[in-house]
């Protein structure tokens, strides 16, 4: 391939250029309207801080295919039935994990099982926090209906339909998710082999620990978050996400307070163990000019969604913090559920890395997003905070993308992540091993609603310990 030069266009001139247009969905993005002969930006070649450089078309990319599903042998397979079954397990302890003024009494999964013709039955999910109940209602009204007859193999245009509602979006996901599960079954092979292409994909995921939802500020949470990273270090993790702990406004909580302790933890875990720290609506000045430059000092390994995607000034924000951190990467996308929702944080370099979830992009647009990502030369990690329905999609597509990362596990204690399949995927030293069998390559166990009858509700409720301190559920 013929090497050319690339022109360099730094992140705060993509603004001035048409970045401000795409952070409001103007341009192209989150309104979805195509980018036209008029309008159209040059993709560029962002400076990343000291040294820290993006190239966007990297010359060892040529995927041929315009669609994941191309180039497969169609068959007659087409969808009988599609049933949505909600499950919860309800913890009989004081909670499954807290965080803010929040304490979390019971987990969900919405497990999506796609009938056929041929007897092939595909798993998967869509979010749960979309409300379990409310996705199978969704699917039993509009998506059932359209889809019985359907061939699975038009998979990409059959469930291109998300966009109607939140719930939609989950519905939608959960919906494309099992289908791909009975692509890899007709196959006869693994969902991330098929997704690939020819690219040949390793079948080691690497994992992180996702956790930093049981450090309390009002009962020794500095003690408590260093104790938790040093577990998973010793359990063979080498990267730990953790988010802000329990509400600041209640335990007072400062900047000032906050730094040591992450000195400390850094200190504790050592110089090669790689640190993620979770959102926080600090306001930008704080961000900027005390939380950065200790991120960047202790050698963090990202920042995660600093600032929500759907805050009108998102790309200009997200833009200022990563060069305010040039080893640092930032990252987001938790909420997003398209490439077109994406695409400005990729084109403008706002972000490292981007983290949509499969529970609400299925499959096929988390393919779209990950051959994007691969583009820009960034970074595919999906957000997995749920169970192992949502699990056995992320690492088959971590691993069927050229961008795929790493994946996300959460750490809380939740049997719906590894006791509702008959021979469940392990976890050893940090990485997941995809198993050699089609599809997602898990069964499940029998009576499963049995065992984890659904029980309706927000997963959450006020801590007890901040009755009557009128502290928000989430930030404060």
């Amino acid at each position: 391939m013929e090497n050319k030069k690339i022109q360099s266009l730094s992140r705060r001139s993509f603004l001035t250029a048409g970045g401000t247009a795409l952070a409001t969905g103007l341009v192209y993005g989150l309104s979805g309207a195509p980018l036209t002969s008029t309008n159209q930006i040059k993709p560029p070649s962002l400076p990343y801080g000291s040294g820290k450089t993006m190239p966007i078309h990297p010359i060892n990319f040529d995927e041929k295919r315009s669609h994941p599903a191309e180039g497969l042998e169609r068959e007659d397979i087409t969808i009988t039935d599609i049933k949505v079954t909600p499950l919860s397990y309800v913890h009989e302890g004081e909670y499954l994990w807290r965080v803010g003024g929040l304490i979390v009494w019971k987990s969900d999964a919405a497990l999506v099982q796609v009938f056929t013709n041929k007897g092939i039955i595909g798993i998967g999910e869509g979010s749960p926090y979309r409300g379990p109940d409310h996705l199978k209602k969704y699917t039993d009204s509009y998506i059932t209906p359209l889809l019985k007859g359907a061939n699975v193999f038009d998979v990409d245009f059959i469930t291109n339909n998300q966009g109607h509602n939140s719930i939609a979006e989950g519905a939608w996901a959960g919906v494309n998710n099992a289908i791909w599960d009975i692509i890899g079954k007709a196959k006869g092979l693994p969902v991330y082999k098929i997704l690939a292409g020819e690219r040949v994909p390793s079948n080691k995921v690497h994992m992180y620990a996702s956790g930093g939802v049981e450090h309390a500020w009002y009962d020794n949470g500095e003690e408590a978050l260093i104790a938790e990273a040093l577990r998973y270090k010793e359990a063979g993790f080498d990267t730990f996400k953790f988010r802000q702990g329990t509400s600041w406004k209640f335990s007072g909580m400062t900047m000032e307070k906050y730094i040591p302790i992450l000195r400390n933890l850094r200190a504790a875990v050592g110089p090669d163990f790689r640190l993620c720290i979770e959102k926080f609506p600090w306001d930008m000045d704080t961000i900027l000019n005390q939380l950065c430059p200790v991120l960047e000092e202790l050698k963090f390994y990202w920042y995660e969604e600093p600032v929500s995607p759907y805050d009108p000034r998102a790309v200009e924000k997200h833009i200022a913090i990563n060069e305010a951190m040039p080893s640092v990467m930032v990252s987001g996308g938790e909420p997003l559920w398209n490439r077109y929702q994406v695409y400005p944080f990729t084109n403008s370099g706002a972000m490292d890395l981007i983290q949509t979830d499969p529970n609400l992009t299925g499959i096929s647009e988390g393919w779209y997003i990950g051959q994007m990502l691969h583009e820009h030369g960034m970074k595919y990690s999906p957000h997995n905070w749920v169970g192992g329905l949502t699990t056995i999609a992320s690492i088959h597509l971590v691993a069927g993308v050229p961008s795929g990362h790493m994946c996300e596990t959460n750490m809380t204690y939740n049997p719906l992540k590894w006791e509702i399949f008959k021979d469940p995927y392990k976890i050893k030293n940090g990485y997941l091993t995809i198993p050699d069998k089609p599809g997602y390559g898990v069964e499940l166990i029998d009576d499963i609603e049995k065992k984890f009858p659904f029980k309706p509700g927000f997963y959450g409720k006020p801590n007890p310990v901040m009755e009557g301190a009128d502290i928000p559920l989430w930030w404060s």
